[in-house]
Formats: structure tokens, sequence, C-alpha cells
């Protein structure tokens, strides 16, 4: 897969389907700038248009201190109101791009997710993070709130009440926390926390991916829908697939007893 080099991005295949994408400035703390922004709003629409043979991207962040720390506020100091607004719309495209990805992203949070990388975080399917990090959204302390999904992905990860608590107070919580409330999906040791995402990663690319992009889109769109309507939208879904080769194969490959070979067709 031909893909551009990005400034702010490190980009490597691991193996043939799982793409490990790192927030790629150490130096300060992941955040995200304008130059970032671009970066990975041009990368998720390059999935989008046409992932290749990509099945499930890993997202972490470069250095082994912070996954990544929110906004640049180095960078926005001193900004018009106009510069700021017009940054802000991008990176609204980008993690909205995100959050509409096909493909199943997982958060690997090997170190701190703060503010704007908590809510990056929070727009990826699920996260494996670290057992000694920490998690917040501070914007309520720097007279902003959260811009970026933080008021809504948060209350349906937590439900209303815990969220209200983190939004309001500013405070940071503990990943022992984060597993507690039901925010991320499982504790590594920092060391483990990259492999054991990638493994994970690997599972998934080894199932058949119409099947994983219809169940994501399913979970998702169905998730904000009535429960019968949703259920109607699940057949859908589920009768998109009935007719492809890998449905097929899968079948053919469980009666023939071997590891079923699924092209995404």
């Amino acid at each position: 897969m031909n893909l551009p080099a990005y400034q702010t991005l490190d980009i490597r295949l691991d193996g043939e389907h799982v793409l490990q994408v790192a927030l790629n400035r150490p130096e300060a703390g992941n955040a995200i700038n304008t130059q970032m922004g671009h970066d990975l709003l041009d990368l998720w629409r390059r999935l989008t248009d046409d992932s290749g043979p990509v099945r499930c991207v890993v997202v972490t962040g470069s250095g082994d201190k912070v996954f990544c720390a929110g906004g640049d506020l180095k960078e926005r100091n001193g900004m018009s109101r106009q510069q700021w607004q017009s940054q802000h719309e991008l990176f609204e495209r980008m993690f909205w791009t995100l959050v509409d990805l096909p493909l199943p992203v997982i958060a690997c949070v090997g170190g701190h997710a703060y503010a704007g990388g908590l809510e990056l975080a929070l727009c990826c399917d699920f996260i494996y993070a670290a057992q000694d990090v920490r998690f917040a959204l501070t914007e309520v302390t720097l007279g902003l709130m959260p811009g970026a999904g933080g008021t809504q992905n948060l209350p349906r990860a937590l439900g209303e009440r815990r969220a209200k608590e983190i939004l309001l107070t500013g405070k940071p919580f503990t990943s022992q926390q984060a597993l507690e409330w039901g925010l991320v999906n499982a504790l590594h040791a920092r060391q483990d926390v990259l492999a054991e995402s990638l493994a994970t990663a690997r599972v998934i690319a080894g199932n058949a991916p119409l099947s994983v992009k219809q169940i994501k889109k399913s979970v998702r769109y169905g998730g904000q829908m009535e429960l019968r309507t949703a259920y109607r939208f699940e057949v859908e879904a589920y009768n998109h697939l009935v007719d492809t080769q890998d449905r097929r194969e899968g079948v053919l490959a469980f009666n023939e007893k071997r590891k079923p070979v699924f092209r995404g067709e």
C-alpha cells in the first residue's frame, strides 16, 4: 500500500493487514497541531477511499510517556479567533472522518492521554492501555470545553453522572479506574501494551473483512436507533454478506475443517 510520508505520523505495516499509526511529536507530548490535523485527516480519507490490504488500524503515540497531550497550546497561543476556529474546523473534520472510518481502529494508550488525546482515543473502536497511565479531559480548567466528541463519547462510555464528574472537575483518573468504569478494555504492562494491541488487531484482520465492516457499522448506527429499527438495520447489514465469496469460503472451510482464506469479496 502506498501512503505518503507524513510530517507528524510514523506509519508502518505490521504483517500484511494491520496498519500501525504513531502520533510522532514526542518532543511536544504528541500534541495535535495544525500539521498533524492535516496529516490525520488525509490518512483517514485515504483509508476510507481505498484501504488496500489494511483490515485493522492501531493508533499509538511515539515515546513512552504521552499518548497525546491534546491540542498544541503553544501553537494556539496568540491565535486570532478566526485562526482558532479555522483550525478547530480542521480538527472536527479529522475526528469525524476517524469515527466514520469503515475499518476497526484500536487505541493503544501507552502513555498519558489528556484533553484531545483522550477524545482521539474515544473516537477509536476500543482502547488498550498501559497500567500506569492517566487520563483527563482538562478543557474546563483552561476556559474551554471538549470540542472533539468528549461530552458525547464519554457519557456513552461511562454513563452521564461519571462523565459529568470528569468533565466538570478536569481531574485526572487512573488507568485502573478507566478499566473499572468501562472506558478501556484491558490493561497491560507498558512494555507489552503495543504488542497486545497488535495481537488483537491481527485476530480482527484474520476475520472476514466485509463482516468486520458490517459489524462496526451495525453497532455504531444501530446504537442510535430504537431497538426494533436497529434490529432491522442489523438484518440489512447481515443480508449484504449472504451473497459474498467470503461467506461461501467461510462455510466451505468450516465443512472442510480448515482455516478460511478471506479476500474481502
